[in-house]
Order: C-alpha cells, then sequence, then structure tokens
C-alpha cells in the first residue's frame, strides 16, 4: 500500500483557509480569492507561493482582468496529488470508494462483514483500503469511515446500535493497523460535509440536507458551517412526527419520518396491499408503472417528504433543501414528486419564499463519499495536504 511519507510543516489559519477556498471554489480568480480571504494582492502572492512550489495549487488559463487587460492566472488545486479512501460502514458490509482530493470517485471495492466484533470490522475496513489503495497509483491522504451511530473526537464510536457497538475506538484500531491517518464520523454529518464542501450545498452558506434510506437523517449548515451539538448521532431527525395516523416505527413512534420514509417501512407497507414481499426499487417501478397500491405508498411517502421538508425549511429558516441517500430515488416518481411539492406548499405560509430543493445521488456511494470528505477535511485541517 502507498502511504503519505512526505514531511510537511503545520499550516497556520491563513494557509488553511487559502487550501480550503481553493479547494472549494477552483478555478478561482486570484481576485476573488483575496476579496473571500481579506487579503491584498501581495499577500495573497506571497501566501499561496508554497503551494505552488510544492505542487497542490496549478495555475489555469490566463485570463484578462481590468480595464486595461492586465493578465491574471486563476488558483486551482492538483487534485490528482493525494489519494483518499472512504468507507460507509453498514451491519453487513464495508462499502468504500477510492476518491481525489475533491471526492470524486475512481473506484469501489465492498467487504462483507465476517462479524460484528471490533477486530472482524477492522479486518474488513482495512481490507478495502489495501485494495483500492493498489489501484490508485498516487499516495493515500487519510481514510474516512462513516458509520450510522454517534462519534466522539472523529475517532471513538460511542454507540451504534446495528454493530451492538459502545465505546469503540475505531479510528485508533484502522490507524494502527493501516498506518495511515483514519478519521471516523456519523454518516450523516459526513455526508453533509460532502455536500458543503464538493456537492449541491457548495457556495450556499444556509442549507440543510435530509437523507433517505434505510433510515432518515437530517443535517443543517447556517452560515456555511455544519451545526454540530452533543446529540448528533442519535438520529433525532428520524422521528420527526409526519403523520398521526400513519404505522408505527421499530421504536414505536406512530407516523414519524422513519415510519413514513425509510425504504423497509415502504417496503411493508406496500407488501400488506400486495400479498407480497417487494424490493424498493420494484415498488417505484411498479408506482411509475400505475399500480394502485404502489401509487398509495409511494405517493404518500411523496406527501409525507415533503412536509419533512416544510418543516425544515419552517424550523430553521433555511431556503435551500438537499435530499440525499439511497432512497432518495423516490423523487423521480411522477407521483411523489407531485405529491413532495403538495405537502411542501400545504405546510408553508403562502407568502413564504419558496423551498429550493435539490437532488443528490440516490446511490449507496454518496455516502462512502461522505466519509472520503471528512478525511480531505481533516488533512488540510492538520497540514494543508
Amino acid at each position: 500500500m502507498t502511504t503519505t511519507t512526505t514531511t510537511e510543516p503545520v499550516l497556520g489559519e491563513s494557509g488553511r483557509e487559502l487550501v480550503r477556498e481553493v479547494l472549494i471554489h477552483g478555478p478561482i480568480a486570484r481576485a476573488e480569492l483575496g476579496r473571500r480571504l481579506g487579503l491584498s494582492p501581495a499577500s495573497l502572492t506571497r501566501l499561496s507561493k508554497p503551494f505552488l512550489d510544492r505542487g497542490l495549487f496549478v495555475e489555469g488559463a490566463v485570463e484578462l482582468a481590468g480595464a486595461v487587460g492586465r493578465p491574471a492566472k486563476p488558483l486551482d488545486v492538483r487534485v490528482d496529488l493525494q489519494r483518499f479512501v472512504g468507507i460507509k460502514l453498514t451491519g453487513d458490509q464495508a462499502l468504500g470508494v477510492l476518491t481525489d482530493l475533491r471526492a470524486k470517485t475512481l473506484g469501489e471495492r465492498v467487504a462483507d462483514l465476517a462479524g460484528h466484533s471490533p477486530e472482524e470490522v477492522v479486518e474488513a475496513l482495512a481490507a478495502v483500503v489495501e485494495a483500492l489503495a493498489g489501484s490508485g497509483g498516487a499516495e493515500l491522504g487519510g481514510v474516512g469511515v462513516s458509520i450510522g451511530g454517534k462519534v466522539t473526537g472523529q475517532q471513538v464510536v460511542l454507540r451504534a446500535p446495528f454493530l451492538e457497538w459502545r465505546e469503540v475506538d475505531l479510528g485508533g484500531m484502522l490507524a494502527r493497523r493501516l498506518g495511515l491517518p483514519v478519521v471516523v464520523e456519523n454518516d450523516v454529518v459526513a455526508l453533509t460535509e460532502a455536500e458543503r464542501w464538493f456537492g449541491l450545498g457548495r457556495g450556499i452558506d444556509d442549507f440543510a440536507v435530509v437523507t433517505t434510506g434505510a433510515g432518515v437523517g437530517y443535517g443543517l449548515v447556517i452560515h456555511g458551517r455544519q451545526v454540530i451539538t452533543p446529540d448528533t448521532g442519535l438520529g433525532l431527525g428520524g422521528h420527526f412526527p409526519l403523520d398521526p395516523t400513519g404505522p408505527i416505527c421499530a421504536d414505536g413512534h406512530r407516523g414519524c419520518s422513519t415510519a413514513m420514509l425509510s425504504t423497509t417501512s415502504m417496503c411493508a407497507s406496500a407488501a400488506v396491499g400486495l400479498g407480497r414481499l417487494v424490493s424498493y426499487e420494484e415498488l417505484l417501478a411498479l408506482a411509475a408503472s400505475g399500480n394502485a397500491v404502489a401509487v398509495q405508498v409511494v405517493g404518500t411517502a411523496g406527501r409525507s417528504l415533503g412536509r419533512m421538508i416544510a418543516a425544515v425549511a419552517n424550523l430553521t429558516m433555511v431556503g435551500t433543501v438537499v435530499l440525499s441517500g439511497e432512497g432518495i430515488g423516490l423523487v423521480d416518481v411522477p407521483v411523489a414528486e407531485s405529491e413532495m411539492r403538495a405537502g411542501i406548499a400545504a405546510d408553508r405560509d403562502p407568502d413564504a419564499s419558496e423551498v429550493r430543493v435539490l437532488t443528490g445521488d440516490a446511490d449507496f456511494g454518496a455516502w462512502a463519499r461522505g466519509a472520503a470528505a471528512v478525511a480531505v477535511q481533516a488533512r488540510i485541517g492538520a497540514l494543508g495536504v
């Protein structure tokens, strides 16, 4: 496995902010970069020179700036300088992606878990990293692992119900096994960070993320930073009440967001009406083709999603909601999309601004890319790459 071996100075805050801005917004004109960071042209030149010398920054095509046609070269990062591995850990598998510095997927690998003990999980994670590292061609800058549970210090899993874990130092164990920097984060937090830096939330100061899949997640970004509290990772957004007549979730909440929007709950509701088991993909296909039972289930879920979006916008006053997760293919079905819009309108003041709804990737790899994104962030926070 190719690992990071170079010795690099620790950056000051100005250096980290410079790298962050160029990474997120590049290629970016120097004048705009200076405006964002409050730097004079001379200060920007001085601060960026070490990164150009080390090959992290590259200069883009010459642009003409100003009335006299003074040439300017926008700054960008060399995205292939390092590779990162992001892994989404479930109760059964470790799903990994190899990415560049902007969390763009370059390769994928999946490993089944032999068991739920920390040692067995670490071996599965290591197998994914080693397989992906061998195909990368550039040094690995770090590894990110996202998990459905409560994490502290981006290292220790305080609680992961699907693994029956309490206080497991997953980050430390995996770092010792690999000899690489490792970051562990809650899966919704990681996915929200990926949207904030590299995805649909890029350049938006205030937005929320709603994820659907096996569960329902919720993230919030205000003034350009994700809101993190001591209760982050407990899945509280998954039990927001949406329908007092709806089904009951596994925790006994009637009509909560998990009961109304999780893929498992939707398939269970459809199975009652269809008289047989049905996969989520088949359920959506049946609804798209006009099957009455599927239309009812999918339409109800769409309306519930709209109510969830309206609640988020009403309570946080954000104007943009990003939808993501493996279950978000729901909104590709016309009946669900129209019901979602109706649900938003029903719960919003008629004079309120329109909520902009952006739909992200519906594949499971979005979670793994989120894990890679927090690994990139950690690398920049520590060294500036």
